[in-house]
């Protein structure tokens, strides 16, 4: 009997304790003053409402929900910044409280276990990742030492296209050949991807497709990482794409290591040829804080190449794709090229600065087509008001800039290509106008984007200089389609097949 009343007085107390516990969570809840957004649905959250395109739907709740919203992807919070004030204060003024990563299985299996430095969480061993970037790998004289590498690749597309003068062509597997042979090069040392040269273990149109795979799978709205308890379930199969690519990353990153080990092994004060090179000699250093593994220079090694080469291609296309739709801004693109460089030689890359129409053109492809158009998402580490609003720690921030550039109240007729709209405004693409961010800004930054720029740039430049595009059969200009495909790139949905027709003397594309 006494042992039935003390089991019972421990119940009862145990049950009083889970209450109080319970009505004080519930009360903190309460008080809570969360950003609005729409309710959410049991387990799902609001993934209901998110379609194809999720930066397109995100975007159309902003409209509802006004520039900071609140939703749920399954058990997770996710705010939403959708304005220039937004990004401010969460990429800016708070930019320490949001410079982590969520966990995501793209992190986990395509990037080492978040060796990278696009996913790795911040602390000690991103902030020397991003030192040894903006120090060595991408310092000014580094990648000025690399001209020449971009100089011969940009001639080798001129000339290709050349030879297909007047002939259709996919325009987008022509950049990524030349963004990836530029950054095999200077990454690599060499071309691996090219089967003609010895030590290739793939060739470019395999690789190609990795690429394309990787940048689709890291941008996927995969439900496992939304409700993590049927994660083991896959239900939509990324999980298991996402294991086939790594193996056929790795295969090829140890085979690019094995190589670079071999021809350092035994010579003394060894210099470095490449940006591997420089990797593995930071691997090799006791002094480092945090060691760098090997499967750490494998992630770095791969967020070279597929960053360096996907943002460029991209941006390019959609350049030329726009201004397809509208032939009469070739003419002023042209006009200018021809006034400043001339006809008898190639746009080199200290033309840029004198090129001030052709950087309108860029910019413009930029807000309208930027290619991670919610950037990379971060997370609070703690809790924090932002505009009045309380944001918990551990909510997963994402901040639309595809939404910043179409906002009417900074851009008269948004949803127009006018590149003319940049002429006489101090805005650049560099993280300083938050009107324009497709390389993101602060700690996060992405720290290529120096060299995506050169590239970008020239490569745009050289092709509205060497040709004349057009499109092909009777094709009119509103016939070409401007669909886009979502991952943590946005290309577009059915490649731009056009013609090119030689503009200049002939003996300038004999190269």
């Amino acid at each position: 009997m006494e042992s039935g009343t003390w089991a019972s007085y421990v119940a009862a107390w145990l049950a009083t304790v889970a209450l109080i516990l319970l009505s004080t969570h519930l009360r903190r809840r309460r008080k809570l003053n969360l950003p609005p957004g729409p309710k959410p649905w049991p387990i799902i959250g609001n993934l209901n409402l998110i379609g194809a395109l999720p930066h397109r739907s995100i975007h159309e709740l902003s409209q509802k929900y006004g520039p900071i919203m609140q939703l749920r992807f399954g058990s997770f919070p996710v705010v939403v910044g959708s304005s220039v004030a937004m990004a401010k204060l969460f990429l800016k003024t708070h930019d320490v409280t949001f410079a982590s990563r969520p966990k995501t299985a793209a992190g986990k299996y395509t990037t080492y276990n978040y060796s990278d430095i696009t996913w790795s969480p911040y602390g000690p061993y991103w902030r020397q990742a991003r030192k040894m970037c903006l120090m060595e790998l991408f310092s000014a004289r580094r990648l000025e030492s690399y001209e020449y590498i971009r100089v011969e690749e940009t001639k080798s597309l001129l000339s290709s296209l050349y030879k297909q003068s007047n002939s259709p062509v996919d325009l987008k597997d022509h950049l990524s050949t030349v963004s990836l042979n530029v950054i095999s090069r200077m990454v690599l040392g060499k071309k691996y991807l090219d089967e003609n040269v010895e030590g290739s273990i793939v060739t470019p149109e395999e690789f190609k497709k990795m690429l394309d795979e990787l940048f689709l799978l890291s941008g996927v709205l995969n439900i496992g990482d939304s409700i993590p308890w049927i994660d083991f379930l896959d239900l939509q199969g990324y999980v298991k794409r996402m294991k086939v690519l790594s193996k056929k990353f790795d295969r090829f990153l140890e085979h690019v290591l094995d190589e670079h080990n071999a021809r350092r092994k035994g010579v003394e004060n060894y210099v470095a040829k490449d940006m591997v090179d420089v990797l593995l000699q930071f691997a090799d250093d006791p002094t480092l804080e945090v060691k760098l593994e090997r499967h750490g220079v494998k992630a770095f090694t791969q967020d070279l190449i597929a960053g360096g080469t996907e943002s460029s291609a991209v941006t390019v296309e959609w350049a030329i794709s726009e201004l397809l739709r509208k032939p009469e801004l070739f003419d002023k693109a042209t006009e200018e090229l021809d006034r400043v460089i001339g006809k008898e030689r190639w746009v080199e890359e200290k033309d840029i600065p004198n090129l001030p129409y052709l950087d309108t053109i860029v910019k413009e492809t930029m807000r309208m087509h930027p290619v991670a158009p919610m950037l990379v998402p971060r997370f609070s580490r703690e809790d924090i008001k932002i505009a009045d609003y309380d944001i918990p720690k551990d909510t997963r921030v994402l901040v639309n800039v595809w939404t910043i550039g179409r906002d009417p109240e900074i851009w008269d007729q948004p949803n127009e290509f006018i590149p003319e709209r940049f002429i006489g405004k101090n805005i650049d693409v560099k993280g300083q106008d938050f009107e324009l961010l497709p390389f993101g800004t602060g700690r996060r930054m992405c720290p290529g984007y120096s060299l995506g720029l050169k590239v970008i740039q020239s490569s745009l430049a050289n092709l509205l200089h060497g040709f004349k595009w057009k499109l092909p059969g009777d094709m009119k200009p509103g016939d070409l389609s401007m669909e886009e495909i979502f991952g943590l790139s946005t290309p577009k949905k059915i490649p731009l097949v056009a013609m090119a027709e030689p503009r200049l003397p002939a003996h300038l594309y004999d190269m």
